[in-house]
């Protein structure tokens, strides 16, 4: 009786949602990818990340792949790109017995020299704790890779996540305080009902946390998202960081409204990443787009990169942003065409 209901909780795993994600696709054999010519307006990618090269004047933009893999396009303006590239596809053993399906999130920065891929891991293993009528809880977590260029290869530092792996974890970032690096991640709603972001110590080649995580703030101490009314749980998605010309350290990060998913905007007016956090009542996005990331332009100016809509059919859009030194506005999206 065990061994059969263990196998529908599986299978319920496997087909209803559960994260804030739309579902992801399942690794299976697919045609290889064809990299062309594109337009930004007829890309289709989910959870964008946008890094800008000046030594070679080229933005390279990752996102999800088919399966469990990553996937790049590259652009000398923002409107004209060419891809996709699949960069990174996660071996069936890189989290040994454990069965990678999904990878979600991709971000890319630059550190001393390498280029490091921050991945979320989605697995259909079930963690041993489970509450009654919620959704299953799986084996998820956000872990660090590295490479030599931002094409790669990337090979990761372990066979688990960075944060703990008893956490469900996802949407992991990278931040360097006071010469020191972080992760800083979302806590998933599935595991706590009431999402969180934290941020954990990194050894200085990022290869391993040094240090449990800390709490930096909950969904709900922000007054902009709004809880599920069947389940009433609160979202934390895909926090970035960013130091205004103030010196505030603010952070955007995403969530549900009425008007779908939604990025807002938390201030540490010290700076630091151990706050305190405070939120700004008004969201940055309500249009039913999200998993925003902020980026500058080769001649100086603050965008912020995000999918939209959230179903299946996500595209990524570019969006100037105003830094008042109190908060960041939008000012209006980049030429789509």
């Amino acid at each position: 009786m065990k061994k059969a209901a263990r196998s529908i909780i599986l299978l319920l795993a496997t087909s209803i949602g559960l994260s804030s994600y739309a579902q992801q696709p399942q690794r299976r054999q697919a045609a290889p990818l064809e990299s062309k010519a594109v337009k930004l307006k007829d890309i289709r990618l989910r959870d964008v990340c946008v890094v800008a090269d000046k030594a070679s004047g080229t933005y390279y933009m990752v996102g999800p792949g088919r399966g469990a893999s990553v996937v790049e396009y590259t652009s000398k303006d923002l409107v004209n790109w060419v891809g996709p590239k699949e960069i990174f596809r996660a071996p069936a053993d890189i989290w040994g017995d454990t069965r990678v399906n999904a990878v979600w999130a991709p971000e890319m920065h630059v550190y001393k020299g390498k280029y490091y891929l921050f991945l979320t891991f989605s697995t259909n293993k079930l963690l041993q704790e489970q509450w009654l009528n919620w959704r299953p809880r799986v084996v998820r977590g956000s872990q660090i890779l590295v490479g030599d260029s931002p094409t790669g290869p990337f090979k990761a530092f372990q066979n688990h996540s960075t944060p703990p792996t008893d956490m469900m974890t996802l949407d992991g970032t990278f931040w360097v305080e006071d010469g020191k690096p972080y992760m800083v991640f979302a806590h998933e709603w599935v595991q706590i009902s009431n999402g969180t972001i934290e941020y954990i110590p990194l050894k200085d080649d990022l290869s391993e946390a040094t240090a449990p995580p800390k709490l930096m703030f909950r969904a709900n101490q922000a007054k902009w998202p709004v809880p599920s009314a069947a389940e009433g749980w609160y979202v934390t998605d895909w926090p970035y960081l960013y130091t205004s010309k103030s010196g505030k350290l603010m952070m955007i990060w995403s969530s549900f409204t009425a008007g779908g998913y939604t990025v807002g905007v938390a201030i540490s007016p010290s700076g630091k990443l151990a706050g305190p956090w405070v939120h700004d009542n008004t969201p940055l996005f309500d249009k039913d787009g999200g998993h925003g990331m902020l980026f500058k332009t080769f001649d100086g100016k603050l965008m912020m990169a995000l999918h939209t809509p959230n179903n299946q059919a996500p595209q990524p859009h570019f969006y100037y942003i105003e830094d008042t030194g109190e908060t960041l506005k939008v000012t209006g999206e980049s030429i789509r065409e």
